[in-house]
């Protein structure tokens, strides 16, 4: 039911425009026929030099966060407990056989 309710809305609407009666039935579209951006097929971007500052700033200040907390708090990266010392480990837990068997 809703559906040739739609239909008969939109065939009023195209007589009426048809008949210049009604011209805002149909938006005008106010865009030009060539592409706002030109594809550029396998070259780079053009940045303006406002993005290269914003870029450059971002990526700086990551660098500094990193450093800054790899710095201050190495715990977060390399862990929270002493490091085993390999010298002291066993050959049976190094999974060494003994010297006498073969």
């Amino acid at each position: 039911m809703s559906r040739c309710g739609g239909l008969g809305t939109v065939l009023r609407r195209g007589l009426r425009f048809l008949q210049g009666r009604d011209v805002r039935a149909f938006p005008i579209r106010r865009a030009s026929d060539e592409v706002h951006i030109k594809p550029r097929y396998r070259q780079y971007p053009e940045l303006t030099k406002n993005q290269v500052f914003q870029a450059e700033f971002l990526s700086g200040f990551m660098w500094f966060w990193i450093l800054w907390h790899l710095w201050h708090d190495p715990d977060a990266v390399f862990g929270h407990f002493p490091y085993p010392d390999p010298s002291k480990w066993t050959d049976e837990e190094l999974g060494i056989p003994p010297i006498d068997e073969e």
